[in-house]
């Protein structure tokens, strides 16, 4: 039909102009990113994004656009932004700093630390397994050690350290469990200790809006300028002691993962063909089976370590089991009344939360939807 690929082409046309525009924009970004390596700034700025946010949706019901679909476009956009930002390096906050070792450096975790502290400008060592016949070489001089290997393996890791660790040393750990090593590193270690979390996998392409736990250990005043280079890369420190930090675990990673663990081993053993629940699945479901998926992509043994940390974890994992039963037997006894009650009760203790969750699920459901071929 003419008429149709008139207005096709005519589309066409005004896609390459936002492509220009979008080139213009990258560019301008680039050179944010410069001025900010300069000075020391932030890759993220909580205010600035939400006050042009706010500014771009009053403005795009003007023209008659929804404010929804600009904010989409506009956190997509900004996303990319960050990722070009990481490209020109961030400023060296410590300057006195002349080396860094990462003990497992060359882990996924580690690997991304030690690019985001060379691309600030220190000279970063990796001692690695198969280098601890060099140790000593390596270790010289550090200003920070930073302990990154697997949770079995931590604890051992750090005593191993003491012979090296001279008191002008930080000595610091990214274990997903944080009680026992920063115990461990107060014990070995008589110079300054912190203990970090990093909220997220090595895949993340920027450490934008990324939260790191941070655990004091001794000495904060040493090992300050570490935080604010966390934070200059876009990441968000949250403070908590270790015991809080370890009880937090126990639901947000232990449980979690269990339960997940569960749901695609039951799956895996039901009549059931996978292409076939996805072609079938709503958005809610395939996000869930992208979220139990992802689980099996990734290491095994990572997942059973912070499962088994501690006795706890299994105590709280087993009260889940209650839980399941107590729900079944809703059922098993149709008891629809139950149901609802033990519902409104979980609604009630989500208070407000449940509405904003709402919502910021619709996102992510619209997000997997967008997916569909």
């Amino acid at each position: 039909m003419v008429v149709l690929q008139q207005l096709r082409d005519q589309i066409d046309q005004l896609d390459q102009q936002l492509l220009t525009l979008l080139a213009q924009r990258q560019q301008l970004v680039a050179d944010v990113g410069k001025v900010k390596h300069q000075y020391g700034l932030p890759i993220y700025v909580p205010q600035r994004e939400s006050e042009m946010l706010a500014a771009r949706r009053a403005e795009a019901e003007k023209y008659g656009i929804s404010p929804d679909l600009i904010e989409d476009i506009l956190r997509r956009i900004m996303r990319e932004s960050y990722l070009n930002e990481n490209k020109f390096g961030f400023k060296k906050v410590n300057t006195t700093v002349d080396k860094i070792v990462i003990v497992g450096g060359k882990g996924k975790l580690g690997s991304l630390f030690a690019t985001y502290l060379s691309r600030s400008g220190y000279s970063v060592a990796i001692l690695d397994k198969d280098d601890w016949n060099q140790a000593e070489m390596i270790l010289a001089g550090a200003n920070l050690v930073i302990v990154s290997v697997p949770i079995n393996l931590t604890l051992e890791t750090i005593e191993r350290l003491q012979p090296y660790l001279t008191q002008e040393m930080i000595l610091a750990d990214l274990t997903s469990v944080k009680a026992a090593p920063v115990e461990k590193m107060l014990s070995v270690h008589q110079g300054a200790v912190v203990g970090l979390h990093p909220m997220f996998g090595p895949d993340i392409g920027s450490m934008a809006k990324q939260v790191i736990v941070h655990c004091h250990g001794r000495y904060q005043e040493r090992y300050q300028w570490l935080l604010e280079q966390m934070a200059i890369w876009g990441a968000k420190i949250f403070d908590i002691t270790a015991k809080e930090h370890d009880q937090s675990m126990t639901y947000i990673q232990a449980l979690r993962h269990f339960a997940t663990f569960v749901s695609g081993l039951h799956l895996s053993k039901q009549p059931v063909e996978l292409h076939q629940l996805l072609a079938l699945s709503s958005p809610i479901y395939r996000l869930e089976l992208a979220m139990i998926g992802r689980l099996f992509a990734q290491d095994a043994e990572l997942y059973a370590d912070i499962i088994l940390d501690k006795s706890e974890n299994l105590t709280v994992i087993k009260s889940l089991l209650e839980s399941y039963q107590t729900a079944i037997k809703y059922f098993e006894q149709n008891d629809k009344t139950g149901f609802i009650q033990a519902f409104e009760q979980v609604h009630q203790w989500f208070g407000d939360y449940s509405e904003q969750f709402l919502q910021e699920s619709r996102q992510l459901l619209q997000q997997a939807y967008d997916q569909r071929r």
